[in-house]
């Protein structure tokens, strides 16, 4: 029988030739043995590492979160079936999805992505959870029903302070503030209807009290749709959009998620007085419309909007008939102190200034015209870029005879002077001039130079007067 080899130990009695004795090469081989097989097991453990440390398993555990008083988790797609999606959190963690939460044709993520979900309950059974996605609008069980989440309710009736709902057979009740983001006079319009709503209070107490709101889902979808728009909306596009506040100076648009406003100047061709009920007269709240976007100021948020460049402008159609020195007929529409205001067609006014409503001296406009009575005037002048039309009435009339020895010079010298003026002169008089005029007339009367008085000095009459 072979001998076993000899192995030089370090530290071990040997004779003085160097060997070792018989037990103690047995002792030694037992102990080396032992350290040869853990050395081997090492190296066996580093070559599959790769001459690195063999490493544990990474575990793919899913942080849990609460949010709204709802589990939150975030997993790992491991199967995409055609009715479920599972999720894995961790080992021996698996939840599952029904496939049929995405909606409007949108695909799970495939398998390997990270999804996160909403823990609706643990399935002991099946050993598997029952997830949803965050904001699907959940199973109304009286069971499951939690603060947070998100569910589908009936409208059943109105009470003083909002909406009363029907919800897993149980009565809900949702503030009238927290059913639209704007306010509703009439919430009877919702009776009926079904709407997806938020849990706010879960009390199951007594008969259940459970309180409901969708302010934040109406938020979070205008949210959603604005950021849509600001990458689609550009300056000269045409959009339909809703009435959504009057105000004195125009209407705000709801353009499905942004607010853009009409200013009064671009809601009509026609003359729009102030306040909300001139506004209204054109528009109402709640109107679908079209609108043309006239500038866009995102740095701003403003967006600004027109409904008259969308409509044909009477004016320049208008102009075809009303030409300088035309005669026509209109009917009052408005009064001012400084005249009248005549339309001429739908859309279309002008004035009949104070000085051209008759020859004799006028006090008020109204003790000539009344509002909605029809005249005859004579169309003067158009300014084309302010887009005015002055029109006289009493060049439509005939002139009075001037008194024998008075207003023998041209103008409106004296009580029933013809006005011989052309229109383009009685155009440039300015107010302050008329009043001067004015002014020369009642100083004339109240002293006289002669027998002839002030006004026929030299033969001049004070139409005569160079203001």
């Amino acid at each position: 029988m072979d001998s076993k080899p000899q192995i030089p130990v370090t530290g071990s009695d040997t004779s003085a030739s160097g060997d070792a004795t018989g037990s103690d090469i047995d002792q030694v081989d037992d102990k080396m043995q032992a350290e040869i097989d853990a050395a081997m097991g090492d190296m066996k453990a580093a070559m599959a590492g790769h001459d690195e440390p063999a490493k544990a398993p990474k575990k793919i555990h899913g942080p849990r979160e609460i949010k709204g008083g709802r589990e939150h988790r975030a997993g790992t797609v491991v199967s995409v079936g055609l009715n479920d999606v599972f999720v894995e959190f961790g080992p021996k963690e698996l939840g599952v999805v029904e496939r049929n939460q995405w909606k409007d044709g949108a695909e799970p993520p495939a398998v390997g992505k990270e999804l996160e979900v909403v823990v609706q309950r643990f399935d002991a059974g099946e050993s598997i959870f029952i997830c949803a996605l965050p904001g699907a609008v959940q199973k109304a069980d009286w069971e499951l029903l939690e603060a947070g989440q998100t569910v589908e309710a009936r409208v059943t009736g109105v009470n003083k302070g909002g909406l009363e709902l029907e919800i897993a057979s149980h009565r809900a009740f949702m503030p009238a503030g927290q059913v639209s983001l704007d306010h509703i006079t009439d919430l009877s319009v919702f009776v009926g209807e079904k709407m997806v709503c938020q849990i706010q209070r879960m009390d199951r107490r007594g008969g259940g009290n459970i309180v409901l709101s969708r302010r934040n889902i109406l938020a979070e979808e205008r949210k959603k749709k604005a950021e849509e728009l600001k990458q689609t909306l550009q300056e000269g596009q045409t959009i339909e959009g809703t009435v959504r506040k009057i105000m004195p100076f125009g209407a705000f648009i709801d353009l499905g998620g942004i607010d853009g406003l009409v200013h009064a100047s671009d809601l009509s061709h026609d003359r729009i007085g102030h306040g909300e009920k001139a506004i209204e007269k054109h528009i109402k709240e709640g109107e679908h419309v079209k609108v043309q976007v006239l500038k866009l100021d995102w740095d701003n948020n403003r967006i600004s909007l027109g409904i008259k460049q969308l409509q044909e402008d009477p004016f320049q159609t208008a102009l075809s008939e009303i030409v300088e020195g035309a005669e026509l007929t209109g009917r009052v529409s408005n009064i001012a102190d400084f005249g009248a205001f005549i339309e001429l067609s739908k859309g279309i006014e002008g004035l009949v200034h104070i000085s051209e409503l008759d020859y004799k001296r006028v006090n008020t406009p109204g003790d000539v015209v009344k509002v909605d009575e029809v005249v005859r005037v004579k169309v003067l002048k158009i300014d084309t870029e302010s887009r005015r039309i002055s029109l006289s009435i009493k060049a439509l009339k005939e002139a009075p005879a001037a008194p024998a020895g008075k207003g023998r010079g041209r103008g409106r010298g004296g009580k029933g002077e013809a006005d011989t003026r052309t229109a383009e002169e009685i155009l440039k008089e300015t107010p302050a001039q008329r009043r001067l005029r004015e002014k020369a007339k009642q100083n004339a009367k109240s002293s006289s130079l002669g027998s002839g008085g002030l006004g026929d000095i030299g033969g001049m009459g004070l139409g005569d007067l160079k203001l």
